[in-house]
């Protein structure tokens, strides 16, 4: 997920572009070093610079890039069309794309990568550099793409809040390394067991919720915030003994709240345990 972790080499190797040097891959059912030119007609790339023909108008991008993917050319006027519609460039659909934004580019770039109408697709950083609003609109656009027509995304980011906000399922990578995968929910449940939880307690009852917690979590900190207690270092599993303890002190419980663990989290505990 870093710089150097071998998001955009492994995006190569799976459209054929690079060979591997150990192991296999399969794409679509087509081995990537073998089928390249079968594998890039079936998927679409978005890289993290744009590199569109700034010389061409938003509409000759789309076109030219229709015609190299074997769009029939009877099709092609309607699909662009289509494409300037939904990602919101009719309106400059004949200026020239150097004088667009990065966002509007970005964008652009997005509707290139699915003019042929891919099964598959893959973003590489696309939202790097771009301001919040631009990053928002291409959030959408996945959203879109992945969500309502339910084609597969492949999404690779350094940007931990992007990855749980989009993605189903979650690899990650270090030095070329897959060192955890599952769904966001998987990966959080592995720090579950050492979790952060908030619990807010009467105003005249902190001093005993405090020692009372303080007396069974040897090993958990315990720190005071106005009426909530933090505690870290605790397991969902142990909630009711600590409920059942404040409340047979004759502390008032009004609220427990266990901190579900980020992505951003879960990195960093992987991180430090592949660094020990």
């Amino acid at each position: 997920m870093i710089d150097g972790a071998g998001k955009t080499t492994t995006i190569r190797i799976l459209n054929g572009v690079l060979s591997a040097t150990h192991g296999r891959a399969t794409v679509l059912g087509l081995d990537p070093g073998a089928d390249g030119p079968e594998v890039r007609a079936r998927t679409g790339v978005l890289t993290e610079t744009p590199s569109l023909d700034e010389r061409l108008t938003a509409r000759e991008n789309l076109s030219f890039a229709a015609q190299l993917f074997g769009v029939p050319g009877r099709l092609v006027a309607a699909r662009v069309d289509e494409l300037l519609r939904r990602f919101e460039l009719s309106e400059r659909a004949d200026d020239r794309t150097a004088g667009f934004s990065r966002g509007m580019k970005q964008r652009l770039a997005l509707a290139r990568a699915v003019v042929h109408d891919p099964e598959l697709l893959f973003l590489d950083e696309p939202t790097a550099a771009l301001d919040p609003v631009a990053a928002r609109d291409v959030h959408e656009l996945i959203r879109c793409y992945a969500g309502d027509d339910g084609r597969t995304v492949v999404l690779t980011t350094h940007n931990l809040v992007e990855a749980q906000r989009l993605c189903d399922r979650v690899v990650i990578l270090r030095r070329g390394r897959s060192i955890a995968q599952g769904t966001t929910a998987e990966l959080a449940r592995q720090l579950s067991a050492a979790g952060r939880v908030e619990i807010d307690v009467g105003a005249d009852d902190v001093d005993v919720a405090l020692g009372s917690l303080r007396s069974l979590l040897d090993d958990a900190a315990v720190e005071v915030e106005g009426e909530t207690l933090l505690v870290e270092g605790v397991g969902r599993h142990r909630l009711p003994e600590l409920v059942s303890a404040l409340t047979g002190a004759g502390v008032s419980v009004f609220r427990v709240m266990p901190g579900e663990p980020s992505l951003e989290d879960v990195y960093f505990a992987l991180h430090a345990e592949d660094e020990a």
